[in-house]
């Protein structure tokens, strides 16, 4: 990162900062809270699956509500730009399995992403753009040279926050619909990392199936390595396609 990329307006820094622990915090205390009422003080292995048994009934009795609840869970978080997207994808790909998940986490993502889009573009503009003025004179160079593929080279390389590409391209010129559909597919193959390890984390049911020995699969492996290996290979190829890629780093 450039050194000019850390020059910030007075007193934004700490803002964000605290803005950020705030919003840690608001999760964490959602997620006990949460934890407290389903589960209180009978937190063991059986109570867990009599849960998950519980869950998984519910959700084949009532699957347009789950999916619709989840879905606006998962929006939520992206398009208010909260923290534990990732902690989301993880656990929605573990209750709906991959297929199912990457479909739901994908159009969720996307559009939660646009949403943050949106609300910088027309209700946030003042904020963002002193927030992220010298950045947003990068973005918009680098896409009147490159247009969409220079939006499509963030998303697909995870190393610049997502909440900053949706903030700061509200205020660029790209449209609605380039945003979308170069989000949706730029973002797709890091969904697929994801949902592939949240797919192989053991259910409470195989756990008690499997004993101790079960916890650890190759899968489970495999999905470990690569979502350690994902941004290094992916931006090893990204590099080889646009030499200059990682030029304009605004994280």
């Amino acid at each position: 990162m450039n050194a000019e990329h850390n020059v910030e307006p007075k007193g934004a820094g700490q803002s964000g900062v605290n803005v950020g622990k705030l919003s840690l915090l608001a999760t964490a205390a959602a997620l006990f809270g949460c934890a407290l009422y389903f589960f209180g003080d009978q937190l063991t292995l059986q109570t867990l699956v009599d849960r998950e048994i519980a869950f998984e009934q519910y959700r084949q009795a009532h699957p347009v509500l789950v999916y619709a609840v989840a879905f606006g869970i998962y929006v939520g978080a992206t398009g208010l730009s909260l923290p534990g997207a990732w902690a989301l994808s993880l656990a929605f790909a573990w209750f709906f399995g991959f297929w199912r998940g990457l479909i739901f986490i994908s159009f969720a993502s996307t559009t939660g992403a646009t949403i943050a889009f949106l609300l910088s573009r027309y209700l946030f503009r003042d904020a963002i753009q002193s927030r992220f003025g010298e950045r947003l004179a990068k973005f918009n160079d680098t896409l009147e040279q490159e247009g969409a593929f220079y939006l499509f080279t963030l998303r697909v390389i995870p190393a610049v926050p997502f909440f900053v590409i949706n903030l700061v391209m509200g205020l660029t010129p790209i449209s609605v619909r380039t945003f979308w559909w170069v989000s949706q597919v730029g973002m797709l193959p890091g969904t697929c990392v994801y949902v592939y390890a949240g797919s192989q984390i053991p259910t409470a049911t195989e756990l008690v199936a499997r004993g101790s020995s079960g916890i650890l699969t190759w899968q489970m492996g495999l999905a470990f390595v690569l979502l350690g290996i994902f941004p290094f290979v992916v931006k090893r190829v990204m590099s080889r396609v646009r030499p200059t890629v990682g030029d304009a780093d605004v994280g």
